[in-house]
């Protein structure tokens, strides 16, 4: 799934069908004047949903990685 992906709503009666076991990692969805937006959320980090009067205006990513941290011992 690229950053933000369209996702179908049907025009009559407003359902929207998502097989979430299709999806590889956690994912949030967004609705918008009855457009459905599905995007994925970083393994570490946060999305944050900016609004203005109600509507969604942008999506904000602030990503990172963790570092596992090992031990090195040296022998002389």
């Amino acid at each position: 799934m690229k950053r933000l992906k369209d996702l179908y709503v049907d025009p009559k009666t407003g359902a929207l069908n998502l097989d979430i076991m299709e999806q590889n990692s956690s994912f949030a969805i967004v609705e918008c004047e009855g457009r459905a937006r599905a995007t994925l959320l970083p393994e570490h980090g946060e999305t944050k949903i900016v609004t203005h009067q109600g509507k969604v205006k942008r999506i904000k990513y602030d990503g990172g990685s963790n570092f596992k941290f090992v031990k090195l011992e040296f022998v002389c």
